[in-house]
């Protein structure tokens, strides 16, 4: 009995060891993570249009420097300086009275001319039948033939001076060549004008259409040109016009493949482009952002730009999720970025899953669990 008692502890303490054993060896086995969730996109072919985005310059579409055509006194202005003007309103006006006098002078020349013209003719007629009835003298005839016709052109003469006068009349008023936006006038009321005067009395800016000046390399718009030329496109390519801020202009241009010019000092080609400004938003002198087309890929290879990440090297990757689940980093080359996506040059093929959202969260041959992505679901996780 007193050995049945001895043994009973043994027995307990080797079942307390052994459990601890187990829960040591439970304790010791790792925790397996689950997978970590990524955000994935299918490569896809689509076509897209290369474009080079340059500076350029806003011009008027047409400006038209006022300047007197007669000298005189201002005596009015018309307009508001800013404002907007239409083709033929008057602008300025032109103390009209010394002109209006020489008018009158002109044409009581004129009255004195077709006077004398009558009375030669009259002589004429008078004269001709003596001369033929031997009455008078052939010189003499001949004489008054000369009186006519020297007052024809005294009449011509004299018309032709009321004419003039009378225009410097009309030039007394100012008048506007075309409609646009008109600037500040140089000169005020009472100010004395002449028609050589260097300085303009106001300028006028056409801009509801302007041109943008960009200064392209000549062997991309020789590559441009040559593109339309062989896809048989007659239709000049359109053009994105952005502001200093970025914003699109809501009218695309137009290439003038008609107005290029090179500049000789760069080597660069002047590229003209027109571009309807309703609202005017583009200014004269303004200079904006032109994003000129250059090459059309019909089965390019993109990729959501996060989705590039870039290796020790430097060197541009990607990680593509296998058949399996499983993360494969692989290198990739990249072109230009186009809307927000990596066009993909080499590296990947059709149909490949890659990680857009995510990539800091895996390690190379892990499982993950792919979402789809969309744009904008980054923002939203």
């Amino acid at each position: 009995m007193a050995r049945l008692f001895a043994r009973t502890p043994s027995l307990v303490s080797t079942g307390i060891i052994a459990l601890a054993l187990a829960g040591c060896q439970q304790a010791q086995q790792p925790q397996i993570p689950p997978p970590a969730e990524v955000l994935v996109t299918k490569v896809e072919a689509t076509s897209v249009d290369l474009s080079d985005e340059l500076p350029g310059r806003v011009v008027a579409y047409r400006v038209a420097e006022i300047r007197p055509q007669v000298g005189g006194i201002i005596q009015r202005r018309f307009f508001e300086q800013g404002g907007t003007v239409r083709a033929g309103q008057p602008l300025f006006q032109i103390n009209p009275a010394p002109f209006r006098a020489d008018a009158d002078s002109a044409d009581a020349t004129l009255r004195r001319a077709q006077a004398t013209f009558a009375r030669a003719k009259v002589q004429v007629d008078r004269l001709q039948p003596l001369v033929s009835a031997d009455a008078i003298s052939r010189q003499s005839y001949d004489d008054a033939v000369v009186a006519r016709d020297q007052a024809a052109a005294d009449v011509a003469q004299a018309r032709s001076t009321l004419t003039r006068r009378r225009l410097d009349v009309g030039f007394a008023q100012i008048t506007a060549p075309i409609s646009g936006k008109i600037g500040a006038a140089n000169v005020t009321e009472g100010a004395l004008v002449s028609a050589g005067d260097a300085n303009a009395l106001a300028t006028i800016q056409q801009i509801d259409r302007v041109y943008v000046d960009v200064r392209q390399p000549v062997e991309r718009f020789e590559v441009l040109r040559d593109a339309l030329e062989q896809g048989g496109s007659e239709s000049p390519p359109l053009v994105d016009i952005l502001s200093a801020a970025g914003r699109a202009h809501p009218v695309k241009g137009r290439i003038l493949f008609s107005d290029v010019s090179v500049d000789p000092g760069t080597g660069n080609a002047v590229v003209r482009v027109v571009v309807d400004n309703p609202r005017g938003r583009l200014l004269p002198g303004m200079f904006v952002r032109a994003r000129l087309p250059r090459v059309t890929m019909p089965n390019a290879l993109t990729v959501p730009q996060q989705a590039v990440t870039r290796d020790a090297g430097g060197g541009a990757q990607v990680n593509v999720v296998d058949s399996q689940g499983r993360v494969k980093p692989r290198p990739v080359k990249v072109g230009e970025v186009v809307k927000g996506r990596y066009v993909i040059l080499s590296g990947l093929k059709t149909d490949e899953t890659v990680i857009v959202v995510g990539q800091d969260r895996v390690q190379p041959n892990t499982p993950v669990k792919s979402l789809p992505w969309r744009d904008g679901a980054a923002a939203q996780r």
